[in-house]
């Protein structure tokens, strides 16, 4: 099946990138470039990370609203980037739930959370509790929790029908995951500057009214997912009825500012 508009890509100043778009149904509608080449995620790997800590909770490993991370802070907290925790340390810079401090240090303190809860090193339990049942057996987690992530869009797109139908997860868990979590509060999304309020859920971020953006003019206030500092993201348009996956090998930065929110309208638009 084909969808012109990724091959977009090809005009990204990238050296490589793939990408592919999948509806709920698990129909792959189109792709373009080498959907089989594993790229280093970052920060797309907290959705993959953020899925099995929700499959521990529906375990009865952990519950979303015990303790976690600094005090006062639950698991909850950690997975919307409101725990306090500064971006890149282990260090506490606000009150739990007063500002959405977009932290990998959270990831990382989540990843050490559910594997003390299972008694299961937290990569090994990403793969038994999410990789292995998808079928996603390029991936791998190669460290944190938050960041080192490695896949391919063939194994992003199996991931992508997932939360769009969800089968590991009750549907109901899946939809309070891309619900806003603590409404109405302040923060600084990565690379787009200071946002009010800066809407997140469990593990994904909510586009919502933001403004500037990665997605694309068209893109439903409810579209969620995540970006990567190593120009990669995923997103998912539920009035669309679609989920996007785009993989390259260069560091965001203006190039992907400029060529993203373009691509993803072509795409909403061919859909």
């Amino acid at each position: 099946m084909s969808l012109q508009s990724l091959a977009l890509i090809e005009n990204w100043p990238v050296p490589t990138a793939a990408a592919g778009v999948v509806r709920a149904d698990g129909t792959v509608v189109g792709t373009h470039g080498p959907v089989g080449h594993r790229f280093p995620l970052a920060s797309v790997t907290k959705p993959l990370a953020a899925y099995a800590v929700l499959v521990a909770y529906e375990e009865g490993a952990v519950e979303l609203d015990e303790p976690a991370g600094p005090a006062g802070s639950t698991v909850r907290h950690l997975l919307a980037h409101t725990s306090g925790l500064a971006f890149d340390e282990h260090r506490v810079t606000a009150p739990p739930g007063e500002r959405r401090l977009y932290s990998n240090a959270g990831f990382e303190q989540l990843g050490d959370h559910v594997a003390k809860a299972t008694d299961i090193p937290f990569a090994e339990y990403l793969r038994q509790a999410v990789l292995e049942p998808l079928g996603m057996t390029a991936t791998s987690l190669e460290g944190s929790p938050a960041k080192d992530g490695v896949s391919t869009v063939e194994d992003l797109l199996r991931f992508a029908a997932e939360v769009q139908a969800p089968r590991l997860l009750d549907p109901r868990t899946v939809a309070e995951a891309m619900t806003v979590q603590y409404p109405g509060t302040k923060g600084v999304l990565p690379g787009y500057g200071h946002q009010n309020p800066n809407d997140w859920g469990l593990g994904f971020e909510i586009r919502d009214g933001k403004s500037p953006h990665w997605t694309g003019a068209s893109s439903s206030p409810r579209t969620f997912g995540h970006f990567g500092q190593s120009g990669t993201f995923l997103w998912f348009d539920p009035e669309a009825g679609a989920a996007c996956v785009a993989l390259t090998d260069r560091a965001f930065g203006p190039w992907a500012v400029e060529v993203w929110p373009p691509f993803t309208d072509a795409v909403l638009a061919g859909l």
